[in-house]
């Protein structure tokens, strides 16, 4: 039995307690005319009778007799969905979700309502990482969320399923409906499964990156050429996600941590017939959502973000989940920043042996019963609160009490993949907020345990992504020299968009440099890259912050124990460099990149675009 009794009550308790607009606005019958708010007849069309009932609308009603969802005058009394697919074929996350889409739409129609499909923007961080591509990533963010609010916004849809793949993805459809709050659900497309080739089992896309970099350690031998070859053509062997605890599946458990996915869709592989069923039961959801008025700000709560926060820590998941959080946060009126994270990595242990730093992958996690029993462990273990509502209507605790007594606890006994709590891999969160002289605003670390808790060598500065690339193709990082590699103005302005660093950490961990360089930058880090990491430094190079002051052979010290960060050079020769440096020109000054850089806020507060 769970610990928390109290969430059998909790789905009554918190949707009586909430401002429902059903019970505090009048309503108004198919003709137009007022209605009684507490009428039997739940409200299916609170927002398309905005163009469907008045007769001066007649215009929106002509064009809606075209369309494949109206076939009579009744179906202007049906709720319209909006299914928001981040398809694009080009990328393995991706090419999947116009046909679960499909899936979606028609168990919609199934359900008594109308589904209209519609796309957004998706770029591939796997396929932008090392280029100026991957500038484009974070910025996909907000438009992925501009384009879903303006699209049921504009069209006055009455709810949402949104169906994302990739890193941004995630985000970017939870971002879009905390705005829009209007009643919704978001289905993940789901991970990939593992590659393997000539032994090497559990190959991801993670595994290419790292293979030109034991390619250069092994001498580019044609016996190291040819393994480099079958790691990248045998990495990626469908359609989903990345398969490690990387970015992509990072955001979909905390989307499920947050309740706003249906229960086991976070673990769910994209190829498994368990996906597919989830979209046949996402009409049923949806219209209970809609007749009852259920908000996604009724259930993104502070205390939901916590559960998120916590999940987090527990799986090792990517630093862009403090990114993420926050700016999902900030689009439901609640203020998380990065103090916060802290505060629950204290207190909340590490004990997931996920890749990128350990040896499982998603789809592990789904073999073990899914990341409901993780959270039900958690619940067990009052490291979270069953109370919070979900998009099932029901609490949290309710939705795993149900999933445990179909598929049974989290065993210790017979896997490894998650440690008890009382022998994790590290007894704080892997992630830690540090402040110092080099990132006043702060900084993201993710530190396992597994690569030191500080670290303390000399720096060598590289203001591009290539200049390092570079200088590891000629070998100038050496084992046993502790250098501390600062890469800068890869900001959010700088970059612009604050694009990953994953091909320079990969090159570090495939050279076998991992406990000889530490890696900084005012960039971002992907959820594949481990070792000693500390990304998001805050303020970044390109306003004149600490990290633009940096000069080879200063020394940097790191203590992800006391969250320290320390450029050791003394405030009275920072200041005079402070007075000779100048800004670089901006990388860009036309086009969507250019509104970016105006609009956006620091790593600090989320990279928000509409502070």
């Amino acid at each position: 039995m769970l610990s928390t009794p109290k969430h059998r009550l909790g789905s009554r308790l918190a949707f009586s307690s909430r401002r429902s607009l059903s019970s505090s606005t009048p309503v108004r019958n198919v003709n137009g005319d007022a209605a009684s708010a507490g009428s039997q007849k739940p409200v299916m069309n609170r927002y398309s009778r905005t163009i469907t009932q008045p007769k001066t609308q007649g215009a929106s009603q002509a064009m809606l007799y075209a369309t494949e969802g109206v076939n009579s005058d009744d179906d202007f009394k049906k709720a319209m969905i909006g299914v928001a697919s981040v398809w694009y074929e080009g990328n393995p996350c991706n090419r999947h979700l116009l046909a679960l889409g499909q899936r979606v739409k028609k168990s919609i129609t199934d359900a008594g309502m109308i589904g209209y499909q519609f796309g957004t923007v998706g770029v591939s961080d796997g396929i932008s990482m090392g280029t100026s591509g991957m500038s484009y990533s974070l910025q996909s963010r907000d438009l992925i969320a501009d384009q879903v609010e303006t699209a049921a916004g504009g069209h006055w849809l009455d709810g949402l399923a949104v169906i994302p793949g990739c890193d941004k993805n995630m985000p970017g459809v939870l971002i879009a409906l905390g705005r829009l709050n209007r009643p919704g659900l978001m289905v993940y497309g789901g991970t990939i499964k593992p590659g393997s080739c000539e032994g090497a089992p559990q190959l991801d896309v993670v595994s290419a990156f790292q293979s030109y970099g034991k390619y250069l350690q092994d001498g580019r031998t044609e016996t190291a050429e040819r393994e480099r070859y079958n790691t990248v053509r045998h990495a990626c062997p469908g359609p989903g996600a990345c398969g490690g605890m990387y970015t992509a599946n990072t955001m979909a458990s905390a989307a499920e941590a947050l309740g706003m996915t249906l229960p086991g869709d976070s673990s769910f592989p994209a190829e498994y017939k368990e996906k597919w069923d989830e979209c046949d039961s996402v009409g049923p959801a949806l219209r209970n959502l809609v007749e009852k008025n259920i908000l996604p700000r009724d259930i993104m709560t502070r205390t939901a973000f916590e559960n998120a926060m916590v999940l987090t820590m527990i799986l090792g998941g990517s630093t862009n989940a403090v990114l993420h959080l926050i700016a999902i946060a900030h689009s439901v009126g609640i203020d998380l920043t990065i103090d916060d994270f802290q505060s629950v990595s204290d207190r909340v242990p590490f004990i997931a042996d996920l890749k990128p730093s350990g040896k499982y992958v998603m789809e592990d996690v789904y073999k073990i019963g899914g990341i409901p029993v993780v959270l039900h462990y958690l619940l067990k273990n009052k490291l979270i609160d069953g109370n919070t509502l979900t998009v099932t209507g029901k609490t949290l605790g309710e939705n795993l009490e149900r999933w445990v007594h179909q598929h049974g606890e989290l065993s210790m006994t017979s896997q490894d993949v998650i440690r008890p709590l009382e022998q994790p891999i590290k007894s704080t969160g892997h992630l830690r907020i540090l402040k110092g002289n080099l990132a006043p605003g702060g900084a993201v670390a993710k530190i396992t345990g597994k690569e030191g808790l500080e670290f303390t060598g000399k720096a060598r500065t590289f203001d591009t992504e290539d200049a390092f690339v570079e200088a590891v193709e000629k070998g100038e990082m050496k084992k046993g020299e502790k250098t501390v590699v600062v890469l800068r103005y890869l900001g959010p302005k700088g970059g612009p968009g604050m694009p990953e660093m994953l091909k320079p950490t990969s090159l570090i961990i495939g050279a076998g440099l991992s406990l000889d360089v530490a890696c900084l930058t005012d960039g971002r880090f992907s959820g594949g890259s481990h070792g000693f990491c500390i990304g998001h430094i805050t303020p970044e190079a390109q306003v004149g912050g600490p990290i633009a002051l940096v000069k080879d052979g200063d020394i940097i010290h790191v203590d992800a124990v006391k969250n320290i960060i320390e450029l050791r050079v003394s405030e009275e020769e920072l200041e005079k460099r402070r007075k000779g440096w100048k800004p670089h020109p901006l990388k860009v000054n036309q086009g969507t990149l250019y509104k970016y850089v105006k609009m956006v806020s620091d790593a600090s507060r989320g990279c928000i675009t509409d502070a």
